[in-house]
């Protein structure tokens, strides 16, 4: 198997964007084998300060996603995407729904990809602003409807496994 980094600038452009797909659809689905998959064993997902972050490991970074999926309904859209394989980076808008306690946020995330294997080593995230108890955080002002973006989750919640599936509808 040749190295990520030999590939053709077009075949790792759209690896990039497939991998980080594939890791937002793993997300949405609950399944921790697909998004651990989509990272090398000792990435990290960084966090805005007060949260629980960062993240160290592909299977910790999938659990805790699965986790919030199953306890506050959380799923998510990507709004957009830039892909930049000479740096072997991506930067993405996204919104993380929060369906149970209702509301959502929107943020941006810098990711790097590993030359050898294309896999993601890192992701940086970024919020829109610091939550301070609002069911909404985004931009203020910014027209998210006119501008394209998702303005309801792009998956049903709750979540099959939900543990809250049972006792909320």
């Amino acid at each position: 198997m040749s190295r990520f980094a030999d590939l053709p600038p077009a075949a790792q452009r759209a690896r990039m964007e497939s991998t980080i797909r594939t890791y937002f659809d793993g997300c949405n689905e609950a399944d921790v084998a697909k998004m651990a998959a989509q990272f090398t064993p000792d990435a990290v997902h960084y966090f805005p300060p007060g949260l629980e972050g960062p993240w160290v490991g592909n299977t910790t970074i999938a659990e805790n996603w699965r986790r919030l999926v199953l306890t506050i309904g959380s799923a998510w859209s990507i709004e957009r995407l830039v892909v930049e394989p000479e740096t072997f980076q991506a930067v993405i808008e996204w919104t993380h729904w929060k369906t149970r306690p209702g509301g959502y946020l929107r943020g941006d995330e810098w990711y790097r990809f590993d030359p050898d294997t294309g896999l993601i080593t890192e992701i940086r995230a970024f919020y829109a602003s610091a939550s301070d108890g609002r069911s909404e955080v985004t931009l203020q002002g910014y027209d998210y409807a006119a501008g394209g973006h998702h303005m309801e989750p792009p998956v049903k919640r709750p979540h099959p496994d939900a543990e809250y599936a049972a006792t909320e509808h």
